[in-house]
């Protein structure tokens, strides 16, 4: 092993804590480390390079699964190109649109319920330029009017 690290040392050179290089120990995500005549663990510098690599795939929104699963992957690849992150990238992009198309739509009915003057969820709610309750989100089929009527129409019916 060249350049030993000791757990802090790694932590620190990653920008993690200990505890999170521990997890991703047990979860399978990091290698386990070797250990010095003491006990102590110890890592060479791949060991930061991975930790770096596991957190900005999580800054860009890949689960820690989806790290394992990709991580996985490049471990069998054995030189050879794996199909897999490119695709993840695209769904991952996809995911991130649909959130940014959602959050428009929650920042323009926002903007309207405090140009409409809603102070009062209630009596907001039962006024007609109420733009709350029926506010869909993109991407949805229909939106919270919809969904609330038929919750009103199965009430009514008893079920």
């Amino acid at each position: 092993m060249s350049a030993e690290l000791r757990s802090g040392q790694v932590a620190a050179a990653a920008g993690v804590n200990v505890q999170t290089l521990r997890y991703y120990e047990r979860r399978g995500l990091l290698p386990d480390p070797g250990r010095s005549n003491g006990g102590h663990r110890l890592y060479d510098a791949d060991a930061v390079t991975a930790l770096r690599v596991i957190k900005a795939a999580q800054r860009l929104g890949f689960s820690l699964d989806e790290v394992a699963e990709l991580l996985e992957a490049g471990r069998h690849r054995h030189g050879r190109p794996v199909a897999g992150l490119a695709g993840r990238a695209a769904a991952k992009l996809a995911e991130v649109d649909a959130k940014i198309a959602d959050l428009v739509t929650i920042r323009t009915t926002l903007a309207a319920a405090v140009e409409a003057g809603c102070d009062d969820l209630a009596v907001c709610a039962s006024h007609p330029r109420c733009p709350l309750p029926f506010a869909p989100l993109a991407g949805d089929g229909e939106g919270p009017a919809e969904d609330n009527g038929r919750r009103r129409m199965r009430a009514a019916e008893g079920g």
